[in-house]
């Protein structure tokens, strides 16, 4: 089901204003593409973006358009994985946090 314009407008006004909140916006999309949910992962980082550094801001960092940026995140985006792991790279500079993957035995 798609998300409304409304609620992915609200989930940005709070990530502009909440610095926890948008730790926790970046953190869920890695965990989500760490668990293999390409999709929900990259709207996560579509709206941490749109939120913060913007997708003109992204593609300055990454030498690349906005319009490729926009197809990489969109949903039939299918980015490789050196552009995903540069564009999370860059945000973490962004938001001054390094990410830290976790081991935990599967039940």
């Amino acid at each position: 089901m798609p998300v409304k314009k409304e609620f992915r407008e609200t989930i940005i006004k709070r990530a502009e204003t909440d610095p926890d909140f948008r730790r926790h916006m970046l953190t869920e999309a890695v965990s989500e593409l760490l668990s293999g949910d390409l999709n929900t992962g990259k709207s996560i980082l579509r709206d941490y973006v749109n939120a913060t550094i913007t997708l003109e801001g992204l593609a300055k960092k990454l030498n690349k358009s906005s319009k490729s940026i926009h197809r990489m995140l969109g949903p039939g985006g299918n980015p490789r994985a050196e552009n995903i792991l540069e564009i999370i790279k860059i945000l973490q500079a962004h938001e001054h946090v390094t990410l830290q993957v976790k081991a935990k035995k599967a039940a």
